[in-house]
């Protein structure tokens, strides 16, 4: 089978490392052949059930081999996979079920009764199978695949062929359809295994969630593509997470500053052998001086980085050698990519001078699904992607992140875009007026906080705020604090100075 893009790494893989082990999940163990040997199975259980060449099937679940079984053997097909966040409420994968057209969703058991409210309002997603065994009046995945009649596939497909539609929440309350291509998964991939320098032996602890971009574009297909092990975990727990890197040897990690203080400050830390650990990745935020010095002291070092979803997701990486050298930067552009900043005309910016950052290459996606106007205005005329974000290159030409143009929170290694929750913000019964800033927080880095005009004689603070918002958007949304003003500062246009509420609340 010719077939141009990852859809293809499953029959190499078993080709070339059938009996290596592929996936650690839990006391199991699977197999490159066994893994090639599911996706085969979940290709033939998808064309029983009518999915073909570009049809959306989504996926809502934890870390597990039939995770990525689900996703190798819909790309295999030529059909786009589309990764659910598990923390979504009802009416958000109601959303991203209808904007993709699903023709498939398959959920894990515990994500049923939301699945329930969701697929009521997406009459897009006809069709909806649960993972494991399920009953004997409807058959679950593993039922399913048992009977799959597997048949030789013949896809035509090209590298620019869409690989899965992934959702990052868009500025306008709307979570937009980030389009990824079999190119740029390969390309990301690619920029992984030469700047993280990857190999065949590494063994890769994943306690951060597939249906992340970073987790799987920088983790997951690095991994399978050079036939290294990856140990699946289905959620993160320091102590935990210290097991198994002592358990399996583990050389390769990735997580957020938040994870990493976590494991630090762990009984566990002192006494747990980590002396395999090669690879430590960070993103999110800058990893701060506390953390670096804990690390370091274990004879630990990081790899940071900058990136988002619509460059699948990684732009940059600073090595280990250069952490401290390079205090504050999120490093070089990856070997297949290429930064620049351009000032406010658009013109390149020269070194040292702040401007919008600005990200061309391989793995920049092709643009939003459904959103002509949008993805036009993300892109110059030269065909670079404009990130939003705001930064500069030192004459080393290493970058500098200097702010963000949207506003966007990251807390926790979770983007949050304040428009989405201001947007809700403003049904509560009495509010008159929202802002949703980020504010530093000494745990996840940035929690939101909501600042609000009300009613005279409204009854709103912070409980009643959560309370209304809880099942409306997901919980790491909810605002940690209201704060209730007299007048939000206003531009002459009638737009809310959020510097002026940063400077003000967020110190």
């Amino acid at each position: 089978m010719h077939h141009p893009g990852i859809g293809a790494w499953m029959a190499k893989r078993r080709l070339k490392s059938a009996d290596k082990t592929a996936l650690v999940h839990g006391e199991s163990t699977v197999t490159y052949g066994q893994l090639a040997d599911g996706a085969d199975r979940v290709s033939a259980l998808l064309r029983q059930h009518g999915v073909g060449k570009g049809d959306a099937v989504a996926y809502l679940g934890e870390n597990s081999p039939e995770f990525l079984q689900v996703m190798f053997g819909a790309v295999q097909l030529g059909a786009v996979f589309v990764p659910v966040n598990t923390r979504l409420a009802p009416p958000e994968i109601a959303h991203v079920l209808t904007d993709s057209a699903a023709r498939l969703l398959i959920h894990d058991p515990e994500f049923g009764e939301r699945v329930a409210d969701a697929v009521g309002p997406a009459a897009a997603t006809a069709q909806v199978i649960v993972t494991g065994e399920g009953t004997a009046h409807r058959p679950g995945l593993d039922q399913l695949l048992r009977t799959a009649i597997v048949q030789r596939l013949d896809v035509a497909l090209s590298p620019d062929d869409p690989a899965a539609i992934v959702y990052t929440s868009g500025t306008t309350g709307k979570a937009k359809g980030a389009v990824l291509t079999h190119g740029n998964l390969t390309w990301v991939a690619l920029n992984c295994i030469v700047d993280y320098d990857v190999v065949s032996t590494d063994v890769a602890l994943m306690i951060s969630p597939l249906f992340h971009v970073a987790s799987l574009g920088m983790g997951a297909l690095p991994i399978i593509l050079k036939g290294a092990t990856m140990v699946l975990e289905k959620g993160f727990e320091p102590g935990r997470a210290l097991a198994q890197i002592q358990r399996h040897g583990v050389t390769m990690l990735s997580g957020v500053p938040t994870t990493y203080q976590l494991m630090a400050d762990h009984p566990d830390w002192a006494t747990t052998d980590l002396s395999t650990l090669t690879k430590l990745t960070c993103g999110g935020s800058a990893v701060p001086v506390r953390i670096l010095n804990a690390y370091e002291e274990r004879g630990l070092s990081f790899s940071q980085g900058y990136g988002m979803t619509e460059a699948a997701p990684s732009a940059t990486a600073l090595p280990p050698a250069m952490t401290r050298r390079k205090q504050g930067s999120v490093g070089l552009p990856h070997f297949f990519t290429e930064v620049r900043i351009a000032d406010s005309t658009g013109a390149a910016a020269p070194a040292g001078t702040i401007g919008e950052i600005e990200i061309a290459g391989p793995n920049i996606f092709p643009g939003y699904h459904g959103l002509p106007a949008e993805t036009a205005a993300a892109f110059t005329a030269d065909g670079w992607y404009r990130s939003g974000d705001l930064g500069y290159l030192d004459a080393d030409g290493y970058l500098y992140i200097s702010g963000r143009l949207k506003d966007m929170i990251i807390s926790g290694g979770e983007n949050i875009y304040p428009p989405e929750v201001e947007r809700l913000l403003n049904e509560v019964d009495g509010v008159t007026g929202a802002a949703v800033i980020g504010v530093p927080d000494a745990r996840w880095g940035e929690v939101p906080w909501a600042i609000l005009t009300v009613r005279e004689g409204a009854a709103v603070d912070t409980d009643t705020v959560r309370e209304f918002l809880d099942g409306r958007i997901a919980r790491y949304k909810l605002p940690k604090n209201v704060v209730i003003v007299d007048e939000l500062p206003r531009t002459a246009s009638g737009k809310v100075r959020k510097t002026d509420l940063r400077a003000r609340f967020g110190a």
